[in-house]
């Protein structure tokens, strides 16, 4: 059985991490879990620029120390050249919206550059991954924009996303 493909925001490993001072305790767990999880049960989806791994660095350490967003990408370091855990999806640079795959629609001009890589693999992909975000609010307000063209948004840690009324069914 194929195993379900991803994409991780960065946010997540840093929340695992403890370094997200809005994320409480209980968002912190529910990062590790995930991130637990996607090492035995999921495939994790990176660009083939090297654009996600490059941001995971800059913000974790490859040693897998001290905490489990580390532990996470030091896995990753030594994984992503194995196809069971991770598949590179090309993706194609474009001048005004950061990637051809990028969808060209005016409701999402506004959504932040440095993300526009993890739409793109879900785009590139032809599975149709989720996105696991924990902390980001910018893709809770760009939410709907992105579901209209297939991107599925998995909010870990609904409370940091300034809305009571949130439906994990969403």
């Amino acid at each position: 059985m194929a195993k379900t493909e991803v994409v991780i925001d960065t946010n997540v490993p840093v929340v695992a991490n403890g370094k997200a001072e809005q994320a409480a305790a209980g968002c912190e767990a529910t990062c590790i879990k995930t991130l637990r999880q996607i090492r035995t049960d999921r495939r994790l989806l990176l660009d083939d620029k090297g654009l996600i791994i490059q941001e995971y660095r800059k913000r974790l350490s490859p040693s897998g120390q001290p905490g489990p967003g580390d532990a996470f990408f030091k896995w990753l370091w030594e994984n992503q050249a194995n196809e069971q855990h991770c598949r590179f999806v090309t993706v194609t640079c474009h001048a005004d919206r950061g990637f051809e795959e990028f969808p060209e629609d005016p409701s999402l001009g506004s959504f932040d550059l440095d993300d526009r890589k993890f739409v793109a693999v879900v785009l590139a992909s032809g599975t149709s991954p989720n996105v696991l975000n924990a902390s980001d609010t910018d893709w809770w307000h760009h939410r709907q924009a992105l579901e209209r063209h297939g991107i599925v948004v998995v909010f870990l840690c609904p409370e940091l996303m300034g809305t009571r009324n949130f439906d994990r069914s969403e």
